[in-house]
């Protein structure tokens, strides 16, 4: 979501697996993640507790975790999607059921304490495939010696003033998600004049060369060196930034934007399923939500662990913003397949375009 790239990412893909062999060894969970998105102290305590090692790898975008699965690659055992992506999987029978008597700290779980309307959990209705991980929103970080002007929508980042300073996601839900609320539309319509008139802007943006470089992980060297001077970025993440370069800061933007939640899920099929239920009852130990709290920056789904956290990352308006700006955010949600092949075509329309 998010999240800041592992070193060595295929190797880090690729071994976990010739270390599990088959992947079916009883002591042993295959957790895909994205990175930077967990506090990896905790695999030791874990294997001590219960004598199953983790093999742990990374993922950038739900998109690429979705292409991984689908395409019958590597065995894993526990993944951490995205609400819309568990949304999609579910539909395409890509998800195990859970098994919640193997998942007591479930139950320390409740997202209603952060004025999150329950229809956030649309995504999996009866919560029979997911365990809330993480939740948080997009916003804009921006350096506060390099960008003048206020800093309060997405208009920044297609104002030329900006002009090669500006870094844009390198997906495509979210840059047209953005480039569509600027315009005054939903993060989920499916009007295809809407979504062209979305790419259409990034597309100016683009040309006109405005944009610095398409980036995801990439984002962190970038923004705390100094190298850029704006970008849409995940809250957590901000927070991480701002704390290594304070001259960074992070905004809302008034026309809204996306609040997202990240959830545990056990892939079907999974050779490790009473240990990726052990696992994903391990993450939900109030403790344990406080620790990846604070390596990563993102928001805790119980208030037994919000009240755990210190102080400055729980009256942290970008991590928990107050009640009126989550109200003027949207999740996202499974699109239809012709949309998200319109996504899919715009998305190519956009990367083929010349950079000014």
């Amino acid at each position: 979501m998010k999240k800041h790239i592992m070193f060595l990412l295929v190797f880090a893909m690729i071994l976990p697996f010739a270390l599990a062999g088959c992947g079916g060894s009883s002591n042993v969970v295959n957790v895909y993640n994205w990175g930077e998105y967990i506090d990896e102290s905790i695999f030791d305590e874990f294997e001590e507790e219960t004598g199953i090692h983790v093999n742990y790898s990374t993922f950038e975008t739900n998109e690429a975790l979705y292409s991984t699965l689908k395409s019958g690659g590597s065995s894993y055992d526990v993944i951490i999607p995205s609400d819309y992506m568990i949304s999609r999987m579910i539909q395409e029978d890509m998800l195990e059921p859970l098994d919640f008597s193997n998942i007591p700290n479930a139950a320390k779980i409740d997202l209603s304490q952060f004025n999150i309307k329950p229809e956030v959990l649309s995504y999996d209705p009866d919560g029979t495939y997911s365990v809330p991980y993480s939740w948080g929103s997009v916003g804009i970080i921006y350096n506060t010696t390099k960008v003048t002007g206020p800093v309060d929508s997405w208009s920044v980042l297609f104002d030329e003033a900006n002009k090669g300073q500006v870094l844009m996601f390198n997906n495509s839900r979210d840059a047209i998600g953005l480039a569509l609320k600027y315009l005054g539309y939903s993060l989920n319509t499916t009007d295809e004049s809407q979504i062209k008139e979305a790419t259409d802007l990034l597309i100016q943006q683009k040309e006109a060369g405005i944009v610095q470089a398409y980036v995801m992980d990439q984002i962190f060297e970038k923004m705390i060196s100094g190298e850029s001077a704006i970008g849409p970025y995940y809250a957590g993440d901000a927070i991480t930034m701002i704390s290594e370069n304070p001259d960074l800061a992070f905004c809302s933007p008034k026309e809204g934007t996306n609040l997202f939640l990240d959830a545990m899920c056990i892939p079907k099929g999974a050779e490790n399923k009473d240990n990726a239920e052990a696992f994903i009852n391990f993450m939900c130990k109030p403790e344990i939500m406080v620790r990846n709290a604070d390596v990563t920056g993102y928001c805790v789904p119980s208030i037994e662990a919000y009240n755990l956290l210190d102080d400055d990352l729980k009256n942290s308006t970008i991590a928990y913003p107050p009640a009126d700006r989550i109200a003027n955010m949207e999740i996202f949600t499974n699109l239809p397949e012709d949309t998200l092949a319109l996504y899919d075509s715009e998305w190519s329309r956009l990367t083929a375009a010349k950079a000014g």
